[in-house]
């Protein structure tokens, strides 16, 4: 089966913008929703379950959840049994939930653990009977009047439903909603600046690791970089875990960053600091933002592995790493520059999103938001495929895992 649409992702955060796991969804290439039909629903759990599963068969994604949008014709699909059952949740409305089959075969799917998220929570009001059909019901904020909503909490309230909130366009609201149970939100408001957060600037062990990625470029003899590094114990820790997680996929041990330099050189170390780098934030939004950096960085280099010089899609990786540290660190991009040795093409991407490098990131940034309208001609101008764009942004999900941040 050959894609012709975009998938595209949306986090699931608890109420500390910790990533609980994804909704996944595809988009036209002119950036339109795809409305979820039998034959689209198959195929998004079909490239889910390819994905998300190795060879014998466990789940890539760690803890994360998947949610995915159910019609009639997905629940009797083989693929969807290949989903985890603890780890997926089908959405429905009430009015799929009047069909008889279809409430039987959820029936069925729940009793073989797979989770039920209700996404009109208002049909509740006139029917509470569908609180014991589901696991999970979500709230669309802003699409109804405060009456409205009260109503709906009071019938949760006596209940253990787990609630996601949608919509929800502030930070206030999501304290709000926080503070009144809502446990899962979904959306993107984690890519904005919650007002009043002043610039951290950087912390102690970043302004180190920016030390070593200067060494680094200056191809600085190892035994300085080690003595830079053993100034933090759990920096060196950090380091060698990354570097030996399966992401890396080394098949060999490394003991001491002597013995990467030897065994790898100087340039894989770049792009671990990077990952150190954006990782090392303590800022209260840096879990879900040091994740979508990640994915980033790893989902462009994957694009730009069959067209550019190993090299350049190794800065590839730095320039999605990089991408969201001006959130991290509540500065602007042009601040947050100022202090880490880029090449220009790297900044021009950063800052303008131009250049060689920056249409990779403008992709790896639509398939994020769900609502770009260039999300097609930004594959069209790199000669890619759907197929090949969605196949990096899975391998790019699981790989991330796999660096157990």
């Amino acid at each position: 089966m050959q894609d012709v649409n975009f998938l595209v992702r949306e986090p699931l955060l608890d109420p500390k913008q910790r990533i609980l796991g994804y909704e996944l969804s595809w988009r036209r290439p002119d950036g339109s929703a795809v409305a979820p039909g039998d034959e689209d629903a198959a195929a998004l759990a079909q490239r889910a379950a390819e994905a998300l599963n190795d060879a014998e068969g466990h789940w890539l994604l760690g803890e994360n959840i998947l949610f995915l949008q159910a019609t009639p014709g997905l629940l009797a699909e083989p693929a969807l049994r290949a989903l985890l059952p603890q780890k997926t949740v089908l959405c429905v409305n009430s009015q799929d939930l009047d069909n008889p089959d279809f409430a039987a075969a959820i029936k069925e799917l729940r009793g073989a653990g797979y989770g039920v998220a209700l996404t009109d929570a208002e049909s509740l009001v006139r029917d509470k009977n569908l609180l014991l059909q589901v696991s999970r019901v979500e709230i669309r904020f802003g699409e109804a009047d405060f009456a409205s909503q009260a109503r709906i909490y009071a019938a949760l309230k006596q209940t253990s439903m787990r609630v996601i909130g949608r919509g929800v366009s502030n930070w206030k609201e999501f304290d709000s909603c926080a503070s009144l149970g809502v446990d899962t939100f979904v959306g993107n408001l984690y890519a904005t600046a919650r007002p009043g957060v002043q610039a951290t600037g950087l912390n102690p062990v970043q302004s180190m690791i920016l030390q070593l990625m200067d060494m680094v470029r200056k191809n600085t003899d190892v035994r300085q970089l080690e003595a830079v590094l053993k100034r933090d114990a759990a920096l060196s820790y950090k380091l060698l875990t990354y570097i030996n997680s399966a992401g890396f996929g080394l098949g060999t041990e490394i003991q001491s960053l002597r013995h990467a330099v030897t065994m790898l050189g100087y340039s894989p170390l770049y792009r671990w600091l990077s990952v150190l780098l954006a990782t090392a934030g303590t800022a209260a939004q840096s879990p879900v933002l040091m994740q979508t950096a990640v994915v980033r960085g790893r989902f462009v280099e994957l694009l730009g592995k069959s067209m550019l010089p190993k090299n350049e899609a190794e800065n590839l990786f730095v320039v999605g790493m990089f991408s969201l540290l001006d959130r991290l660190l509540n500065m602007s991009m042009e601040q947050a520059l100022e202090n880490i040795p880029l090449s220009e093409q790297v900044n021009e991407a950063l800052l303008k999103r131009q250049g060689i490098y920056g249409p990779f990131l403008s992709l790896a940034e639509a398939c994020e938001k769900g609502n770009d309208a260039a999300i097609g001609n930004l594959a069209d101008s790199l000669f890619v495929s759907p197929a090949q764009v969605n196949a990096a942004h899975l391998e790019a999900l699981t790989w991330a895992q796999s660096l157990k941040l």
